[in-house]
């Protein structure tokens, strides 16, 4: 906890050269919306911003258990990260729907296809991306 703080928004330096690279590619996970998102934590409460992120968690951990083949854990993290929660909860009730009776390849085909669409419609790439060499 540097300069007395808990968050870095809350820090007079905010955004420091910390962040100046922050953004620009990824590691196993996207860091895309990493300012977007402490800068939403500020604006809701840090309460909220948790309630929000531990919903996506729940999300993220229904989806893996019900319609991951085993190939599409990259592409749920992903979506459940750069999505809007209520996406997220619009393509799961869907899903519960359509595909009560397929099995698990095609159930996760189908929510993988609703993902890419959701984030096409909102001009979201579901991909990680490299660090330039």
């Amino acid at each position: 906890m540097e300069h007395g703080i808990e968050y870095c928004f809350q820090c007079s330096e905010y955004p420091c050269q910390i962040y100046d690279h922050a953004d620009e590619y990824d590691s196993f996970i996207t860091h895309l919306n990493q300012k977007a998102d402490l800068m939403k934590a500020k604006e809701i409460g840090i309460k909220a911003y948790s309630v929000e992120q531990s919903e996506k968690v729940k999300l993220l951990e229904a989806l893996l258990a019900e319609y991951d083949s085993g190939r599409e854990k990259t592409l749920f993290c992903l979506a459940v990260n750069l999505l809007d929660v209520e996406d997220i909860k619009k393509v799961f009730d869907e899903s519960s729907r359509h595909t009560t009776d397929m099995p698990v390849k095609d159930k996760a085909g189908y929510v993988s296809k609703r993902l890419r669409e959701i984030a096409e419609e909102n001009n979201i790439e579901l991909k990680l991306r490299k660090k330039m060499k």
